[in-house]
């Protein structure tokens, strides 16, 4: 039997979990423009832009994520550690998103074949690229749900 603090903590990392995909979701697809989804690989200050205003976008759309939990559920997590886990996660998603960071990463352990797979101009949600880019960025929402409930 699950102890009772343990039943809460293992509660609020699955609603957070759940909060932090909600928001990764909405801001990754609809609150992203199509300049920032055009630009945010591309080479210079143009495309470390367009990448920037994307992630601060997508954070803020987590963050509503988050607030509307906490809000509806009355748990509060500790500011700290939501503050470090919504910015490494940030900054893990700002580096995928740069295209040619994930994509060297992919050659390195030996994914390149599979990071290329699919037409990127005609089925971009269809590609191998997509696919190492969203579980990526998976791995990182389940990484800041443990930093945001285990603070608290």
């Amino acid at each position: 039997m699950i102890a009772p603090d343990a039943q809460i903590s293992l509660m609020m990392f699955s609603a957070t979990f759940v909060a932090l995909y909600v928001g990764h979701q909405v801001g990754d697809h609809w609150a992203q423009t199509h300049r920032q989804a055009m630009a945010k690989g591309a080479p210079g200050r143009a495309g470390r832009l367009a990448c920037l205003d994307h992630v601060i976008t997508l954070t803020l759309t987590k963050l509503v994520a988050l607030a509307l939990l906490w809000l509806a559920t009355g748990w509060v997590p500790s500011g700290i550690a939501a503050a470090v886990g919504l910015a490494l996660a940030a900054v893990s998603h700002y580096w995928a998103d740069r295209r040619h960071t994930l994509a060297a990463l992919a050659e390195r352990i030996g994914k390149g074949d599979f990071y290329r797979l699919g037409m990127p101009e005609s089925a971009p949600t269809g590609t191998g690229a997509y696919a190492l880019d969203q579980s990526w960025h998976l791995a990182w929402l389940f990484i800041t749900a443990l930093i945001i409930t285990g603070g608290s």
